[in-house]
């Protein structure tokens, strides 16, 4: 692991230029460019609000602060897993004529939408000045710390389907509704605590439910994330990233001849 990730530091310069050339291809050619990475958000929340807070009548103050504190976070998460799925498959061609680190294609979806989440980050900030909620400054020291272990997390499971889908394209169809039962099983629109006592099980095997607590607590609750939490995330995202990593660097070799 520490000999792919020296790998990739000593790119860092073709990492930057790929991710700058891909956030300018994201936005090129619309009128508002960059600012549908508060758009995209705001609608969100706005059509999740009407069919929770009015169409259902959740009751539960300021629930667009609650959703947006999860939701940012999973929307970096899922972009990046399905846009890093096809990373390896979109780039053979650059890959069977340049030699460079392959484990570059998937870290550039990760760190553009980790990009993406930094500018949508302003659009939560500037709700809760607007209903006048308070942050505690305390908590928001763990707030980098969420960054990194989501990253850590991210990435490994981004080396591993980007390099499955190669041996396997039918990963291409299958993640996307992973994605999507997973985003339910998680606690993004609904509290932790409507989770049913028997279900928790499922609650605790779950790394982003985790996360997304973590982020819950601090912008929604007001109030410092459990370490316990962040510490048993930390350890699995590392599990995680070595694991990643190790099939990526055995089926790296059959990329020239797969794509």
């Amino acid at each position: 692991m520490i000999k792919g990730l020296l790998e990739l530091y000593r790119y860092r310069n073709l990492i930057k230029m790929l991710v700058t050339k891909e956030l300018k291809a994201r936005y090129r050619g619309t009128f508002l460019g960059f600012l549908w990475s508060f758009l995209n958000p705001l609608i969100a929340m706005l059509s999740y609000v009407l069919v929770f807070s009015v169409y259902m009548k959740v009751q539960m103050e300021n629930y667009s602060v609650f959703l947006l504190s999860g939701f940012l976070p999973w929307t970096w998460f899922a972009s990046s897993i399905n846009e890093a799925s096809k990373s390896i498959l979109i780039n053979g061609g650059l890959i069977k004529k340049i030699y460079m680190p392959t484990e570059i294609f998937p870290c550039v979806y990760v760190i553009s939408n980790l990009i993406n989440f930094l500018f949508s980050l302003p659009v939560l900030l500037l709700l809760i000045l607007f209903l006048n909620l308070k942050i505690n400054l305390s908590s928001l020291l763990f707030f980098p710390l969420l960054i990194i272990v989501q990253l850590l997390f991210t990435a490994g499971i981004a080396f591993f389907v980007s390099s499955m889908t190669v041996k396997f394209r039918d990963f291409v169809y299958v993640i996307p509704n992973i994605i999507t039962i997973w985003y339910f099983l998680t606690p993004i629109m609904y509290p932790s605590t409507l989770i049913p006592e028997k279900f928790k099980l499922l609650l605790w095997l779950n790394p982003f439910a985790l996360l997304s607590i973590a982020y819950q607590d601090i912008l929604y609750y007001n109030r410092p994330p459990s370490m316990q939490n962040i510490t048993a995330t930390g350890i699995l995202s590392l599990i995680i990233l070595l694991f990643g990593l190790t099939i990526f660097n055995k089926l790296k070799g059959s990329f020239p001849e797969e794509t």
